[in-house]
């Protein structure tokens, strides 16, 4: 299993709209760095789903449904589906990221505009006992 990092806007898909519909096309993504990530995604991968913009924070946790195959919208890019699995019990903040000297090489504090990376398992389970979230 790997796990990722997706980023979203929250006033363009939030937490709240994903938990609503439980399971939902990652689509839009045209960074082609993103792309590749996307492409690297295999069912039952986990995610955190972060907040950016104004909140900067991981809020939740979804996992991989579908792997990755054309946008409808622009088929010369592509898009996994997500499923809701769970809210982080404290979502964990940039800052906080930012103070963990384990987390400084993750590719959200390299490449904080890249909207879908990988997270090697010890970041992942760093960033999970920091939400007080298990999986």
């Amino acid at each position: 299993m790997s796990y990722w990092l997706l980023k979203s806007e929250p006033g363009a898909w939030s937490w709240d709209d994903q938990k609503k519909v439980k399971t939902e096309p990652w689509d839009g993504v045209r960074n082609y760095q993103a792309q590749n990530n996307l492409k690297a995604m295999k069912f039952g991968d986990l995610c955190f789903f972060y907040h950016s913009v104004k909140e900067k924070r991981i809020v939740g946790i979804v996992k991989v449904v579908k792997e990755f195959y054309p946008d409808a919208k622009e088929p010369r890019f592509g898009q996994v589906d997500v499923a809701y699995v769970k809210d982080m019990t404290a979502p964990v903040s940039l800052k906080q990221i930012k103070k963990q000297p384990t987390l400084q090489n993750i590719p959200l504090i390299r490449q904080s505009r890249l909207s879908v990376m990988p997270l090697d398992k010890e970041s992942w389970n760093l960033i999970c006992e920091m939400g007080q979230t298990k999986v």
